[in-house]
């Protein structure tokens, strides 16, 4: 058996410079393949037979052909989601994007545009991801298309949380979902400062996890809204994690690398040059790698997960990631502003 979900990572370009980016979209190489690999990497995803594919970024809109890939996966049998931070949405895109696509997700990650755009790092985000989700609920689509908003949640804007049910969806008739998900320690999201200030603490996680807080924001949303509540710590994959769910989940980087390890750096080979059951069995081997055993065994806290974090990124990532991680910006609250 293969993966039930691929995420994919179709770029790295982006407009948007967001201060827990997971993928450090915007601030590195592109590594956006040409038309012709694109599609011999939809084919190659294809041929692993995923329930799902979920394309994601950087900004997925931006990739010239986007609309043939999600065509083509939705043709063979997968469920297509699509995450867009929505500014680069235009009117002349929605009908063919709810045409190709089973889900259309947009990135809010609060209730006003001055905490969106502190944490997206771009004025005007907030307006822009409004306006796109305003052209998905005026969209003449299909009874199977749902289209819905996704918020992560940080140290800063879990107190809005109650905002956000209370005040966005009711501005969408037709929206579906609203998810509330923990920002989780990968990529910018890992570094030493944002850990501290940041990353959202145990208790807001274990907040997240429960049925309170979802029970209340549920019932502050129209009743016709999905709210859910999500602590991510599946993602940790740790050994008893591992062995107690089905966790059947790869990440695919830009240009074909396929990670062994969805939020960690390090991959196990390319799409475009060896078979995807190849590389899929490399990667479960990754899960019991005596040393990521060793260090996720041991993580208790979102603070222990993040120095795994880095422990398994510099071990297992190439030296271009590694010199990426010398590079990365310190984080601090002031930090923050938004361009």
């Amino acid at each position: 058996m293969g993966p039930h979900t691929i995420v994919w990572d179709v770029t790295y370009a982006c407009p948007l410079r967001c201060t827990h980016c997971y993928s450090e979209s915007g601030r590195r190489p592109s590594r956006q393949p040409s038309f012709d690999d694109l599609l011999r990497l939809t084919d190659a995803i294809i041929a692993l037979r995923p329930d799902s594919v979920i394309l994601v970024g950087g900004e997925p809109l931006l990739v010239n052909g986007i609309f043939t890939v999600a065509e083509r996966l939705k043709q063979a049998g997968s469920h297509v989601v699509l995450y867009t931070g929505g500014w680069s949405l235009r009117p002349s895109m929605v009908d063919e994007l709810v045409r190709v696509c089973d889900e259309v997700t947009v990135s809010v990650d609060g209730a006003t545009a001055e905490t969106h755009d502190r944490i997206r790092g771009r004025d005007g985000s907030f307006d822009r991801a409004i306006a796109a989700l305003h052209l998905l609920d005026a969209a003449d689509t299909d009874p199977g298309f749902t289209f819905g908003v996704d918020s992560v949640v940080l140290r800063s804007n879990f107190d809005d949380l109650e905002l956000v049910a209370g005040t966005i969806p009711q501005r969408f008739a037709n929206l579906g979902d609203l998810s509330f998900g923990a920002a989780i320690p990968s990529g910018l999201a890992s570094r030493i400062g944002f850990v501290e200030h940041e990353l959202p603490t145990d208790d807001q996680v274990a907040a997240l996890g429960g049925t309170e807080l979802q029970q209340r924001l549920q019932a502050l949303a129209p009743p016709s809204v999905r709210v859910s509540c999500l602590d991510n710590l599946y993602l940790r994959m740790s050994p008893d994690q591992l062995a107690a769910a089905d966790f059947r989940e790869i990440v695919v980087e830009a240009d074909g690398e396929v990670r062994g390890m969805p939020i960690y750096e390090g991959t196990v080979g390319n799409l475009l040059t060896e078979p995807g059951e190849v590389l899929w069995e490399r990667s479960v081997a990754r899960w019991s790698d005596p040393l990521v055993v060793e260090v996720l065994s041991g993580v208790r806290t979102m603070r222990d997960w993040a120095a795994a974090t880095r422990r398994l990124d510099r071990h297992f990532g190439a030296e271009r990631e590694r010199i990426r991680l010398d590079r990365r910006p310190e984080f601090s609250p002031a930090g923050t502003g938004r361009r």
